[in-house]
């Protein structure tokens, strides 16, 4: 998941926690340490509890969570290997096809991403953005990519017959109120937050509709450098995830409070946290048969990226997730049999 809200760093971070590139481990985190990015979405709620909870500690490697990155930066860190993993989306696999260096580990959860306009806004369905000017967190974002998936789905070419404008999620709002776009995409817990104002309808929530509804909208995307000469740190690290999506499942209310306490979303609501955990599926995504799930996830995804042009119309899909997808755990014993 893309970096949605700048919040302070050093209130995640375990005592025992060191920066990538400072002191050695030694024994307490045999895989050495590396940086995952986290912003303030409810989606990414995995990584601060992951770190919160002390799974990732636990499973012996080292993590760092760092804030306010961009999409483009967040890329770059992974394919160098400073960061292990991160919460990204389907929008990855464009850079993929054009060589950037990761690979698809897992899924996360489901639904995290709604498309608003004002309640008296005369966009009534898909086929009404035609034309329009969108909101968005960055270009070439999840939101983006979503509401291109949804236009694309009515015959609307994406990137010849939308307006895209970029702000940060605290002033999207303000961007629809003053008049200056049409439509936003948002994550949640911002589209929430806007749609429980009463003042927004909801042209598309990827929970409930129908391009959208139960697959998996944030996947684990590994460090393809990382995977290659160090497998057991990354599925130690997605071993942490698992723990975290496990617990959040289990335990939404107590999660909420714990990543409101620590300024890890957004919002100061609990109650909306809360709500949303539990929206996401959390608890159907956790453990191997996740992992593989993720696999028919981003085909289906995939596909619809070749259905608007932001992959080739004549991509081998099965083949190009085949090539992404490792099963980190096979690969990890694999490498302990050596």
């Amino acid at each position: 998941m893309k970096r949605v809200f700048a919040v302070v760093a050093g209130v995640l971070l375990l005592s025992s926690v060191v920066f990538a590139g400072g002191k050695k481990d030694g024994d307490q985190y045999p895989y050495g340490s590396f940086d995952i990015g986290y912003g303030g979405s409810t989606c990414g709620s995995p990584t601060s509890i992951a770190s919160l909870k002390g799974f990732f500690a636990e499973e012996g490697v080292n993590i760092t969570l760092v804030s306010g990155s961009t999409f483009e930066a967040e890329r770059a860190a992974l394919a160098a290997g400073k960061t292990i993993i991160e919460n990204g989306d389907f929008q990855y696999f464009p850079g993929v096809y054009n060589g950037l260096d990761v690979k698809l580990i897992a899924g996360l959860h489901e639904g995290c991403i709604k498309i608003l306009v004002p309640a008296n806004s005369p966009i009534r369905t898909l086929a009404d953005l035609k034309g329009k000017t969108i909101a968005v967190d960055e270009i070439g974002g999840t939101p983006m990519s979503v509401a291109s998936v949804a236009a694309g789905s009515v015959g609307i070419d994406p990137q010849t017959e939308i307006i895209w404008v970029p702000y940060p999620n605290d002033q999207i709002v303000q961007s629809v109120e003053k008049g200056e776009v049409d439509v936003a995409a948002l994550w949640d817990p911002f589209a929430t937050t806007l749609e429980n104002t009463g003042n927004y309808r909801v042209l598309v929530d990827i929970s409930e509709h129908p391009l959208f509804k139960d697959r998996a909208c944030c996947f684990l995307f590994a460090s393809g450098k990382v995977v290659r000469e160090n497998p057991g740190a990354v599925a130690a690290a997605l071993r942490g995830y698992h723990k975290a999506v496990a617990w959040i499942g289990a335990n939404p209310g107590e999660a909420a409070q714990l990543l409101v306490s620590n300024k890890s979303v957004a919002t100061e609501d609990v109650a909306l946290v809360t709500g949303l955990l539990g929206h996401y599926h959390y608890d159907q995504h956790s453990g191997q048969a996740a992992n593989e799930r993720a696999k028919d996830d981003a085909v289906y995804f995939a596909q619809k990226l070749t259905e608007i042009g932001y992959l080739p119309t004549d991509l081998n899909v099965q083949k190009f997730v085949d090539d992404i997808y490792v099963d980190i755990f096979a690969l990890e014993a694999a490498a302990k049999k050596k």
